[in-house]
């Protein structure tokens, strides 16, 4: 078997046993992206592969650290990895190199990850397409015409590509559920406050986007998830969780699914979407789940209001000095500029009704887990696009009035914090992967992996259907 074939935590073992080194796992891996990233363009800021090599010999002559020793990952580009470029995909911060690193990459080293660069995301991570001006566009590895979804569209296509064997992302409107079910792999947006942010950039009042893994399959996932797992003593509303990788592969028990499809017609899909991941949940039926239609449970238009003002307040917070700098200001994609200023132009009351909405999904939601164990929806409504797009303007004949809309069907979990797990869920007639997304009550992590897994034990589709490139 190719080395590149293994999963991380195989890669893992064998290095432990002596049988390849990380030097030959480094040289492979920049192989690898030497052949397929030029097409792909998934992994950006990658670093001298001399220097490259060095690290990885030193890494052989060294104590293990921990399970990632020795195994090469690129960070998200809106991540500070010291000594690289961190440009949040903005021309303004081109040549913006990190002083030091952020907290999640301090874990992933202290595990004995070599950083090796970047993965490509939309600019400032706004929008589900990978694309930006410093860059370019991050294409989807079964079919190069075609996005590889975002904001974390360069860690799913890479991992689809054997370039990594596991990634970080982020996760504020489906980044790491949407390019994971573009690319035929996992993608887990963990409960709120599970993965610490960086401390220098967290905030009391912002509690949507977060940090989690990405993977080929649940255990790497796991193992990742539990790496980068910890309260921080500055980050506000943490929480400790326990390690989901030992009671990994225990049986999940019988659960109860319920779907929620298009939410009762509230949300367009592309033709041929549905099918298929109807399909996929007959499947978890056949595995022993009672798995049932659901009831739309909350109003879609009040839940999509909350959602869009609570984002535009954040991202205005985030990108306000930008945008209200007249020597900067153009240098934004027309969406950050739209966004900033929706948020800009925002009073109190408008901030706190939002607020109220979204406490009332949250205690409408914990009274559905009273009855079900998980809800299913799928993790994009559309199939990938044309790449050179940059989002879809209609579904299904219905016009999109946001740059963002067309991802409506993520917010559901966005909004009120909730553990989702994208699980890859076949293919189309087109040939292009779909995913759905498992969501559970918070702290239901370990739960949700257990189910993840069991699914991955029966389909494998990651590894039966890998992208031919």
């Amino acid at each position: 078997m190719d080395i590149l074939d293994m999963d991380a935590r195989a890669q893992s073992a064998a290095m432990a046993a002596g049988e390849f080194g990380a030097a030959e796992l480094m040289e492979a891996t920049l192989a690898r992206i030497a052949g397929v990233n030029g097409r792909v363009n998934a992994v950006v800021a990658l670093r001298d592969a001399d220097s490259l090599m060095a690290e990885a010999r030193a890494a052989d002559a060294a104590p293990r650290k921990g399970w990632l020793h020795g195994i090469p990952m690129a960070v998200k580009d809106l991540a500070n990895v010291a000594g690289l470029v961190t440009t949040s995909g903005s021309p303004l911060f081109e040549r913006a190199v990190a002083p030091k690193d952020d907290l999640i990459v301090s874990r992933l080293r202290a595990a004995g990850a070599l950083i090796i660069g970047k993965t490509n995301t939309p600019e400032f991570g706004l929008g589900s397409h990978t694309f930006n001006p410093v860059y370019g566009a991050t294409r989807n590895p079964y079919d190069l015409t075609r996005s590889a979804g975002g904001s974390s569209g360069g860690a799913a296509a890479a991992l689809a590509t054997r370039m990594l064997g596991v990634a970080d992302g982020s996760d504020m409107m489906g980044s790491l559920r949407n390019p994971a079910g573009w690319n035929n792999v996992y993608g887990m947006r963990p409960s709120w406050g599970t993965v610490p942010g960086d401390p220098d950039r967290e905030m009391f009042l912002h509690q949507l986007s977060t940090l989690g893994p990405m993977a080929r399959n649940p255990a790497d996932l796991s193992a990742l998830l539990d790496t980068m797992t910890g309260a921080d003593p500055m980050h506000p509303h943490g929480r400790d969780a326990a390690d989901t990788l030992p009671g990994l592969f225990d049986p999940p028990g019988k659960m109860r699914i319920g779907w929620l499809g298009d939410w009762g017609g509230a949300l367009p899909f592309e033709a041929g979407l549905l099918a298929p991941s109807e399909a996929a949940l007959r499947q978890l039926a056949d595995l022993g789940h009672a798995v049932e239609p659901a009831a739309p449970p909350f109003p879609a238009d009040a839940m999509w209001d909350s959602w869009i003002t609570l984002r535009s307040f954040s991202v205005a917070t985030g990108l306000a000095d930008i945008y209200l700098n007249p020597g900067t200001r153009d240098a934004l994609k027309e969406a950050a500029r739209w966004e900033i200023a929706r948020g800009l132009g925002m009073d109190a009351m408008t901030v706190h009704r939002a607020s109220e909405v979204r406490s009332d999904w949250f205690r409408c939601a914990a009274g559905l887990f009273d009855t079900l164990d998980v809800l299913v929806l799928p993790s994009a409504q559309v199939w990938p696009f044309d790449v050179t797009l940059t989002h879809p303007t209609e579904i299904a004949g219905h016009e999109m009035d946001t740059y963002h809309r067309w991802m409506q069907v993520v917010i559901p979990a966005s909004l009120i914090g909730l553990p989702v797990v994208n699980i890859p869920a076949g293919f189309g007639e087109n040939g292009l992967p779909l995913g759905l997304q498992l969501i559970g009550p918070r702290g239901s992590d370990a739960r949700l992996l257990r189910l993840a897994q069991q699914w991955h034990a029966a389909t494998d589709w990651p590894g039966t259907r890998p992208p031919v490139i």
